[in-house]
Formats: structure tokens, C-alpha cells, sequence
């Protein structure tokens, strides 16, 4: 009991260490992220990480230890159809790089205390109604045969019923006004369109985070791997959003492999009366759809995908047209 005591707040003390080294000191200014710097951070938090996983190995055992493993793993490949909505928002809503990073700071900082809220109740639930995890598990199945069959409509971020809410009771700008959240315009305070995004990216995560969180219960019941596994693999999201932004789209079929990953999770709750899987063998299973997911997409390449960026190339022809043509002007006698 004092192990876990001293972990939860040795645990928030560094989330909260490292988002305060992150905004105030690595990311004060707002700048393009490149990819050398979203590569290494990412290396950074997995790093921190599975150094955090030895520790609860040293303390809580090596079973808690891989339970930690799977959880974080578990969630991080999840996440990933985090990535592409945010790549789409980023795109439909024409967000300048620099900015992005700050929509996502402060997106994942609401989403730990979402998720928090999430485990709370459901940690409440599985201990006072059993049966809940029966409920978990059938939804889960659902959302993987769903996920399995959907065809990757395009978003439509202004038909948000939040977004249509939050415009009614409060006056939104059409413009940004550098990386604000918020202006004065006519002396009444006005939402940006940078706020805006943040706000359908905290209610993306809410949704997602439905998915994810009942997962994770799948490996434990421990609440205290379910929320600093949670909460570390969704630390690491940024990095890797713009590690991975311009080469998302070649993984076509990494949503079919999140799609058996979550089908899988749901029967093996489904199941549990009957036969109790190993988390050894459920992280193997885990891993081994993930990386037949990456090898077969790189083996057999989607001929039909669309450019990642179509708003950014869009700008960018542009800028080059504009600028080849004021070369030409400069150069004619």
C-alpha cells in the first residue's frame, strides 16, 4: 500500500515535471517541428517510459511489470487512429505547423484528465458490478467488426454538435491571430480557430478514449497500471504525430490490424469464465498484429492513396508558382 502511494505521487510529480519542461523550456517559442526532433523525443518518452516499467518490476513484480508493458503497447496502437484524425483536423482547418504543437499540448493535458475521470469510474464500476467487464468486452467486439468494415469517410469537423454548442454560447473568430486561443475583436472577446481545434481534438480523445480505456481492463484491473500506462503512451503522442504526419498513409493497413486487436481484447473479456489468457500471451498477440499490419503494408503498397498533406502541398505549389514567377519578372530587362 505505501509502495502505491509513493508511486502515484512520485508518478504525477514527473508528468508534471516533463510537461513544464516541455512547454516552458523545449517548445517556449512556437516552431516547426522537424522530423530528427519528433524522432528523438519520441525515443525520449518511450524511453522514460519503459525505464518507468522497471521500477514497477523492482517494486510491484515482473507480472505487473509485463501487464505494464501490454498496457502501454496496448494504447499507443490505439492511438495511432488518434493520429490520422488530428492529421485531418490540422488539414481541413489549414493549421500553420508552427501552431500544431501547441494544440496537441494542450489537447493531451485535457485528455489526462479525461482519461482519469475514465478509469475512475470504470475502476469503480468493475469492482461493485463484475459483469460490466462482459459489457466492455461486447463493445469492444463491435468496435473492431465496425472499425474492420469502415470504409474512411471524410470528417466533417463543422458538423460537430460540441463545436455547434460552444458556437451558440460563445462568439467565435473566423481567423487565427497567431497561436491564440483567444482575441478581442470590436472590444468582445472572441474563440480563435486555433480553439476550436483544440476543442473537436479534446472531444476526438473523449471518443476514442471509450475504446481504449475498457481495453487496457482487459490486461488489469490494477488501477494503477491502467492510468500510468494510459497516460505515458498518450504523452508520447505528439512526437510521434510529427514523426510519423508525413508517412502515416502508407500504413493502409494498420486500421485492419487495430481493428483484430480490439475484436481480439473484446473476446478475450468475453471468454474469462472460461479460460484466463496469460498478458504474456496477449502482448505477443498484440505485437504480432502490429507488425504484420507495418510488414504487409509496406510489402503490398496502396496504388490509389492520396497526398498526407493536400492543403500544405496545395500552399506550397503555390509559394513556388508565386516565386518562380517573380524570379522571371526580376530577371526580364
Amino acid at each position: 500500500m505505501h509502495n502505491e502511494i509513493y508511486f502515484w505521487i512520485g508518478f504525477h510529480a514527473f508528468v508534471f515535471t516533463m510537461l513544464a519542461l516541455d512547454l516552458g523550456i523545449f517548445n517556449r517559442k512556437s516552431h516547426n517541428v522537424s522530423m530528427k526532433e519528433a524522432l528523438g523525443w519520441s525515443a525520449v518518452w518511450i524511453a522514460l517510459a519503459q525505464g518507468f516499467n522497471l521500477l514497477i518490476y523492482s517494486w510491484f513484480g515482473s507480472e505487473a511489470a509485463v501487464e505494464f508493458l501490454t498496457g502501454y503497447v496496448l494504447e499507443l496502437s490505439l492511438s495511432v487512429d488518434n493520429l490520422f484524425v488530428f492529421l485531418l483536423l490540422f488539414s481541413y482547418f489549414k493549421v500553420p505547423n508552427e501552431y500544431q504543437h501547441k494544440v496537441l499540448f494542450w489537447g493531451i493535458l485535457g485528455a489526462q484528465v479525461m482519461r482519469a475521470m475514465f478509469i475512475a469510474i470504470g475502476t469503480v464500476l468493475i469492482a461493485k458490478f463484475g459483469w460490466v467487464l462482459y459489457i466492455f468486452g461486447a463493445f469492444l467486439l463491435y468496435t473492431g467488426i465496425r472499425m474492420a468494415f469502415d470504409k474512411g469517410e471524410e470528417i466533417e469537423p463543422e458538423a460537430n454538435p460540441v463545436l455547434k454548442i460552444f458556437k451558440k454560447v460563445y462568439p467565435v473568430s473566423n481567423e487565427y491571430d497567431g497561436n491564440k486561443f483567444f482575441t478581442k475583436i470590436n472590444g468582445i472577446r472572441h474563440a480563435t480557430v486555433l480553439f476550436v481545434v483544440l476543442l473537436i481534438v479534446e472531444v476526438t480523445d473523449l471518443v476514442f478514449a471509450v475504446d481504449s480505456i475498457p481495453a487496457v481492463f482487459a490486461v488489469t484491473q490494477n488501477p494503477l497500471i491502467v492510468y500510468t500506462s494510459n497516460i505515458l503512451a498518450i504523452l508520447g503522442l505528439r512526437s510521434m504525430y510529427f514523426a510519423l504526419a508525413g508517412i502515416m498513409n502508407l500504413f493502409h493497413y494498420l486500421k485492419i490490424g487495430l481493428a483484430v486487436i480490439l475484436s481480439f481484447i473484446g473476446v478475450k473479456m468475453l471468454i474469462v469464465d472460461f479460460y484466463h489468457m496469460p498478458t504474456w500471451m496477449a502482448l505477443g498477440v498484440v505485437a504480432s498484429v502490429l507488425a504484420i499490419s507495418v510488414i504487409a503494408s509496406i510489402m503490398f503498397p496502396d496504388r490509389a492513396q492520396t497526398p498526407v498533406h493536400p492543403v500544405i502541398l496545395h500552399d506550397e505549389v503555390k509559394n513556388a508558382e508565386a516565386h518562380s514567377a517573380e524570379k522571371h519578372e526580376n530577371q526580364e530587362p
